[in-house]
């Protein structure tokens, strides 16, 4: 069940949401946990009982370093013995096939991983276990020993699927105690559809145009053809994760809960490392917080600053996927953070905005040919069509009629990649006060009902971040 479809929005959240307000805050949690099961278990119930071990697992071994942290020995045993349950756990159903692949690659042979579909969600929810028995461990937080808090903390169906990471700390207060307010219902029920208007209305519709151009073999695309159809695939990606966000946040909001923010504009970015402080928030942080900063983070020296920085960027790839396209992706960027940290973001600050945010922009472009062609020898071809190397030409029929059909809507994404219409509608609201309300009130409307009219006769309502 994804929150762009029609029976989430018209079942499973009303009927969710009407149990959830009528019930005690003392139950709440329960009716938390019960309906995350329910939202999870509707499209993989056999995987249910995977999440539901994880979260049995790390419930107990947080009570046991907590029991047993005046003995370091087994405070420390328990904690090992939790991450390589997660990471065993998590590897198992995303690497195994990869790592079989390379061997039998290297060395001739047939060897055989289960076929198994990748459980949706594993590499938030477990991320979010390993942040709570690390911070447990450290002290950070206090153990969680209501099972039924913790497991709703684990399977919040807001955020499940698809993030944000929320690491426990950060709602900690807000499992124990609660409240929602109609004006943080509002704030929450405008974030959702918003968020649902961008991955319907705009990254589902641009996203065909790239599914058209991606048929299209390379040798016969024009130069203007691959970048318009990449270009198309910059737009959905960042419309379908952070719509998906979005919605994630408003309804964390309706609930009663807070959640980080995980995008920030951040095709408005000067930089590569503006970027990344600005796409996927959440994610970046927890590299930081526990593989970057334990490792040393900038505090012992330049040399083991780029290898930390090596290690942390090669599991970004990773994490997205069991392909070595992404663990290229993942270094791709790490290379340009790492050059702009010793000598590019100096030059950068010194030049006009609109270069260096042009150069941020073409070489997060070029990152996205990595990060969608699986095989590399086609992201290789397909960069080469963009310069030139192999095209059909500069432009052509299709690539004029591409544009001309798609030149509204490119403008439209191009807009809403900026704060423009945030700051434009909350200008209406402050400046024509009862009217302005009315006018925003009046546009959030038009973008649900759109959004209806589009699910009821949609073809094409993917997802892209649900393979992760």
């Amino acid at each position: 069940m994804v929150f762009s479809s029609l029976i989430f929005l018209f079942l499973f959240l009303p009927v969710t949401l009407l149990i959830y307000y009528i019930s005690p805050m003392r139950i709440r949690n329960t009716i938390l946990l019960a309906a995350s099961l329910i939202f999870y278990a509707w499209g993989e119930p056999v995987y249910i009982f995977l999440m539901i071990f994880s979260t049995v697992f790390d419930y107990v071994n947080g009570i046991l370093i907590d029991r047993y942290r005046h003995r370091k020995v087994i405070a420390q045993g328990v904690l090992i013995l939790s991450m390589m349950g997660s990471l065993g756990i998590l590897s198992f159903f995303k690497y195994a096939g990869f790592v079989f692949d390379n061997i039998n690659s290297l060395f001739n042979l047939h060897l055989q991983a289960a076929d198994l579909p990748l459980p949706v969600g594993i590499s938030f929810y477990t991320f979010q276990t390993m942040s709570y028995i690390i911070d447990v461990y450290r002290r950070k937080v206090p153990v969680q020993r209501n099972l039924i808090s913790f497991g709703a903390y684990v399977t919040m169906f807001p955020q499940l699927v698809a993030g944000p990471i929320v690491k426990y700390g950060d709602i900690a207060g807000q499992l124990a105690n609660r409240t929602v307010t109609l004006e943080r219902f509002g704030e929450g029920a405008e974030l959702f559809i918003r968020g649902l208007a961008k991955k319907v209305l705009l990254a589902n519709n641009i996203g065909l145009l790239w599914t058209s151009v991606k048929t299209v073999p390379a040798a016969e695309l024009s130069v203007l053809s691959a970048w318009l159809g990449i270009i198309a695939f910059t737009f959905q990606i960042y419309f379908d994760f952070s719509g998906y966000s979005d919605m994630a946040r408003g309804l964390g909001k309706m609930i009663g809960f807070e959640f980080m923010e995980n995008f920030n504009y951040p095709y408005i970015s000067k930089s590569i490392t503006e970027f990344w402080r600005r796409w996927h928030i959440s994610l970046g942080a927890w590299f930081r917080e526990y593989i970057y900063i334990p490792l040393g983070g900038n505090r012992a020296g330049k040399l083991k600053q780029l290898r930390n920085l090596a290690v942390v960027w090669f599991i970004t790839g990773l994490w997205h996927g069991a392909s070595w396209n992404f663990i290229i992706w993942g270094l791709y960027f790490g290379l340009f953070v790492t050059l702009e940290k010793l000598m590019l973001l100096k030059q950068l600050q010194r030049l006009p905005v609109f270069i260096s945010h042009v150069y941020t922009l073409i070489v997060v472009i070029i990152g996205w040919v990595f990060f969608e062609f699986e095989y590399l020898p086609a992201a290789m071809t397909f960069i080469g069509t963009m310069f030139g190397a192999g095209a059909s030409g500069f432009a052509d029929n299709r690539a004029l009629y591409d544009v001309s059909t798609n030149a509204l809507l490119l403008l439209i994404l191009a807009v809403c990649a900026t704060p423009f219409p945030r700051r434009a509608l909350t200008y209406i609201r402050t400046r024509f006060a009862r009217f302005g309300t009315l006018a925003a009130s009046a546009i959030y409307f038009i973008f649900i009902v759109a959004s209806t009219a589009y699910l009821v006769n949609a073809t094409y309502n993917p997802f892209l971040y649900f393979r992760f």
